[in-house]
């Protein structure tokens, strides 16, 4: 007979409400007042009543001169050009490829915004229209950037470059758009063995680090190997610590995840997902942070 793992109900911990920075609150909830100067101007999240600025959803106060904004904790991805995004291919069109990205309306990937295979550079023509589906269908993950927003949200992606294009075997991890991020690079190769694509839009890779990299294939070729259990284990750990983190609310980039990882490695992989292991590892992560920043 299997062995059940019985947990004892833990009391919830009591937050103290954070205290107004400056005059003015940096997380909301809808209804709260942000200001009363009328010397502000009202975005996204925000709406005006009896001359005071007011959330309209829960989220991070943002404030860049005279413009004040609630940006949601819980939000779809609206894309801005130069974003690096990890999206599924959910349908094949003419001279395009819709894809998920995690925002309101699918994503467009032209046929005339990709690299062709080996990176040769020409007009696209009828046969590569026809053969479309040799080069992406539907249920392929890629790795892509955002080159236009058009003016319903809808995104339009392109993987000229040769780091864009098929990804292979790994992880998917699906998180908040709102806890990446935003780097000079969201590509990184981390030394516990493993690499990691933390896409704007909350879609998270993470694969074996390859090798050597074939620059040679423009983005198509998928190593299809068998992944070596050590390396499995690596991504599973790493996945683990990305769920531990999210649930924490803290913000994903590559040093924190290494922390994170590296907090964990006393740990079961399993155990990571406890709600008492999750805690440790994370206030581990924030220490080792805030001694690195001071």
């Amino acid at each position: 007979m299997a062995a059940v793992s019985m947990r004892l109900p833990v009391a919830r911990k009591v937050v103290e409400p954070s205290a107004p920075r400056g005059g003015e609150k940096h997380l909301v909830v809808p209804g709260d007042t942000i200001t009363t100067d009328t010397g502000y101007m009202r975005g996204h999240g925000t709406y005006v009543e009896d001359e005071k600025l007011i959330a309209s959803v829960a989220g991070a106060v943002e404030r860049v001169n005279k413009l004040v904004c609630v940006r949601a904790l819980q939000t779809r991805y609206n894309g801005e050009v130069g974003d690096i995004v990890v999206g599924r291919i959910t349908e094949v069109q003419q001279k395009r490829w819709k894809v998920e990205t995690n925002s309101r309306l699918d994503s467009v990937l032209l046929l005339s915004s990709m690299n062709l295979p080996g990176g040769e550079l020409r007009r696209r023509s009828a046969e590569d229209e026809l053969a479309m589906r040799d080069y992406l269908q539907e249920g392929d993950l890629i790795s892509a950037e955002v080159q236009s927003v058009f003016s319903d949200g809808a995104v339009s992606l392109h993987t000229r470059s040769l780091k864009y294009g098929k990804l292979g075997q790994g992880v998917l991890v699906q998180v908040s758009p709102s806890l990446v991020k935003r780097q000079k690079t969201h590509f990184h190769d981390l030394p516990c063995g493993a690499s990691v694509i933390l896409g704007n839009n909350g879609f998270i890779w993470i694969y074996p680090t390859p090798e050597q990299k074939d620059e040679e294939a423009g983005g198509f070729t998928t190593n299809l190997e068998p992944v070596p259990l050590s390396d499995r284990e690596v991504i599973s750990r790493l996945r683990n610590c990305i769920v531990a983190l999210v649930t924490q609310k803290f913000m994903l980039f590559d040093t924190s995840i290494l922390y994170c990882y590296e907090a964990s490695l006393p740990h079961q992989i399993k155990d990571i997902l406890k709600p008492e292991v999750m805690e440790e590892i994370v206030l581990e992560t924030r220490k080792r942070l805030l001694d690195l920043e001071g």
